[in-house]
């Protein structure tokens, strides 16, 4: 079983390397082009959303991905953690139901990218869990 974790700050501008970790981790896990796909597209949203989650509340925090490749399976979980000691940016609103279309549209989203999602938190924390099927090789002889 490999695992790599990234944990960075909740800045839109991580969002891109969350991405390239991803992709490279579920190419080393065998996945095909549109499985890759897939998970740049679930990973964008849901650390998209992660950041949302964090600075909707505060500016700081951080975003957890981890990414756990086992054999015919590719697991990654986002997990959000907001600093409930650093004050919102002027002029952003905090109120929790602020961006309740977002965070739905979001969801949606990421759920139609794979079968196998779970999605747990409140408004400043939270965790989703995606999963995907990955080829099983058999080692060489």
């Amino acid at each position: 079983m490999a695992t790599v974790e990234v944990r960075f700050s909740a800045q839109p501008e991580h969002v891109r390397t969350a991405r390239l970790v991803a992709v490279g981790v579920a190419r080393h896990a065998g996945m095909n082009s549109a499985g890759l796909d897939e998970v740049r597209s679930a990973v964008d949203e849901a650390c998209s959303h992660a950041i949302h989650l964090c600075r909707r509340v505060h500016t700081g925090g951080a975003v957890d991905l981890m990414l756990t490749e086992e054999p015919g399976r590719l697991t990654i979980d986002i997990t959000t953690e907001a600093d409930p000691h650093v004050p919102p940016p002027e002029g952003e609103d905090p109120a929790p139901g602020a961006d309740a279309y977002e965070d739905t549209l979001a969801l949606t989203v990421i759920s139609g990218m794979t079968a196998d999602v779970e999605i747990t938190g409140d408004v400043a924390d939270g965790h989703i869990h995606m999963s995907w099927p990955t080829p099983v090789t058999t080692p060489a002889a």
